[in-house]
C-alpha cells in the first residue's frame, strides 16, 4: 500500500476563481498571440522558399539557415533568462517583436530593390531567432502576472496551447496558399503584420507588471545563472522534469526528421501525401490541449503526465511496422504520429502549470530559459542523430534504432518521481507524492 511521503494537500475553502474568459488583459495577450503565432508559420515556408526558390540556396545554406534559426535558443537563453529576471517582461516582449517586424519587412523591401543576398538572408534569420528567445523567454514569465489566481495556470496554458496546436494544423495549409499565391518574400510582409498585431495588443493590457524584487546583493551574471540552474536542478520535481525534456524533444525531432526521407524515398510518399500525414497527425497536439484541463481536473497529475510521455516515446513505433496496401500504410503512419503530437500537446501543459507553479517571480525568467535550453539542445541534437544515422544504417535501419532508443525511454519515465504526483501543487504548500 502506498505511503505518503509528504504532507498532503489541505482542502481549500476559497470559492473557485472565474475563468480567463473573464479576463480582458489575458484575452488581450492572447489574442495577439493567436496573430503572431499564424504569422510565424508563414515565415517559417517563405523564409525557407525565399532562399531556395530566389537566391538558389545550396543544400548546405539551408540546413546553415534552419541552424542559425535555432541556435540562439541554444546559446543565448539562459542569458536572456537573468535579463528576463531583471526586468519587467512587458518592455522586453515590445522590443522583441518590434524588431522582428521591422527584420521581416525588410526581406521583400530589400529583394524588390535588389539589395539582399543569401549571406543578408542568413544574418536576418539569426537575427529573428535572437529575438524569438527574447520574446518566448519573457511571455512564459509574464503570463503568470496576467493571472493572478495560481488555479488558472491550467486554463492559461490551455489556451495558449490550443493556440500553438491549431496553428500547427492549420497554419501551414494557410502559409502554402499565401506564399504561392504572392511569392516567397512578399508573403513575408503578412508575417510583419502579425508582428504589428501582437504589439498593439501589448500596449492595450492595463495590468501593471510588477518591478523585479530588489536584492541587496550585487548584479552577478554567472552568479544569477548559477541560481537559476541550481534552482531547476535543486527541485524535487522540477529536476526530473528537466531530465526529460531534452529526452522528449530529440524523440521528437529526430523521428521526424528521418520519417520525413523514409516516407519519401523508402516508402515514394509524395510530398503532398508527406503534407497529409503531418497535417492530420497534427490533430493530435491540438485534441491533446484542448482536452487538458479536463483530464487534469479529473486524473492524477502524474498519471497524466507519465502517460503523455509514454505516447510521445512509444507512438513511433508503428512507424517501422506500417506496411499493405497503400491507404493502410497511410493511415498506420498517421497513428503513429497522432499518438506522439497527443502526448505532446498534453504535456506540454501539464508541465508548464508545474513549472510556474513551483517557481517564485524572481526566478520565473532564468527557470524558463533553462528549459528552453534543454528543449532545443535536445530538438538539434535529435535532427543531427536522424541524419546520421540514416546515412550510418540506411533510412529504414536508422529509423528502428531511433524508435527503439524512444521507447526505452519509457524506463527512466517510470523511475521518474513526477509519475508519482497525484495533485497539480499548491503554492505555499508541501507537494503530494505517493512512493511505493
Amino acid at each position: 500500500m502506498p505511503k505518503e511521503t509528504e504532507k498532503a494537500l489541505p482542502k481549500r475553502s476559497e470559492p473557485p476563481p472565474k475563468s480567463l474568459w473573464h479576463s480582458r488583459d489575458f484575452l488581450t495577450f492572447w489574442s495577439g498571440e493567436t496573430f503572431s503565432l499564424f504569422g510565424a508559420q508563414i515565415t517559417n515556408l517563405a523564409l525557407p522558399l525565399t532562399a531556395l526558390m530566389v537566391y538558389d540556396a545550396t543544400p548546405q545554406q539551408m540546413g546553415l539557415l534552419s541552424f542559425l534559426q535555432l541556435s540562439p535558443y541554444l546559446f543565448l537563453s539562459l542569458v536572456f533568462g537573468v535579463w528576463v529576471d531583471r526586468s519587467r517582461r512587458k518592455p522586453l516582449m515590445l522590443a522583441a517583436n518590434a524588431i522582428r517586424m521591422v527584420l521581416i519587412a525588410s526581406i521583400p523591401i530589400l529583394a524588390a530593390l535588389d539589395l539582399l543576398s543569401v549571406g543578408g538572408l542568413l544574418a536576418i534569420a539569426c537575427l529573428v531567432g535572437t529575438c524569438s528567445v527574447l520574446f518566448d523567454v519573457s511571455w512564459m514569465s509574464f503570463v503568470p502576472s496576467l493571472v493572478e489566481d495560481r488555479r488558472l495556470y491550467v486554463e492559461a496554458n490551455q489556451k495558449l496551447g490550443v493556440t500553438q496546436s491549431t496553428s500547427d494544423v492549420a497554419g501551414p495549409g494557410v502559409a502554402g496558399l499565401v506564399v504561392g499565391w504572392l511569392g516567397p518574400p512578399t508573403a513575408l510582409v503578412l508575417d510583419a503584420v502579425s508582428y504589428l498585431a501582437s504589439l498593439i495588443s501589448l500596449l492595450a493590457i492595463r495590468t501593471r507588471e510588477p518591478a523585479p524584487a530588489p536584492t541587496r546583493a550585487e548584479r552577478h551574471l554567472g552568479r544569477e545563472l548559477k541560481e537559476g540552474v541550481s534552482w531547476v536542478f535543486g527541485h524535487h520535481l522540477l529536476r526530473p522534469l528537466a531530465l526529460l525534456a531534452p529526452f522528449t524533444n530529440f524523440s521528437l525531432t529526430s523521428v521526424s526528421t528521418l520519417f520525413l526521407l523514409y516516407g519519401v524515398r523508402e516508402k515514394g510518399l509524395s510530398p503532398q501525401l508527406i503534407g497529409l500525414v503531418y497535417s492530420v497527425s497534427s490533430v493530435g497536439a491540438l485534441l491533446g490541449a484542448l482536452g487538458s484541463a479536463a483530464i487534469i481536473r479529473r486524473f492524477p497529475t502524474g498519471l497524466i503526465y507519465g502517460t503523455a510521455l509514454f505516447g510521445i516515446y512509444t507512438g513511433p513505433l508503428l512507424l517501422v511496422v506500417a506496411g499493405g496496401p497503400r491507404p493502410l500504410m497511410i493511415a498506420t503512419f498517421i497513428l503513429s504520429l497522432l499518438i506522439s503530437y497527443f502526448g505532446s500537446g498534453l504535456s506540454n501543459v501539464v508541465q508548464l502549470t508545474l513549472r510556474q507553479t513551483l517557481t517564485p517571480q524572481s526566478l520565473m525568467g532564468r527557470m524558463n530559459a533553462a528549459f528552453r535550453t534543454l528543449l532545443f539542445g535536445g530538438g538539434a541534437l535529435g535532427g543531427l542523430c536522424g541524419g546520421l544515422l540514416g546515412g550510418a544504417l540506411g533510412l529504414r535501419g536508422g529509423l528502428v534504432v531511433l524508435v527503439l532508443c524512444s521507447a526505452a525511454m519509457v524506463i527512466p519515465l517510470l523511475l521518474s518521481p513526477i509519475v508519482r504526483l497525484r495533485a497539480m501543487p499548491e503554492p505555499g504548500t508541501e507537494t503530494a507524492v505517493a512512493t511505493p
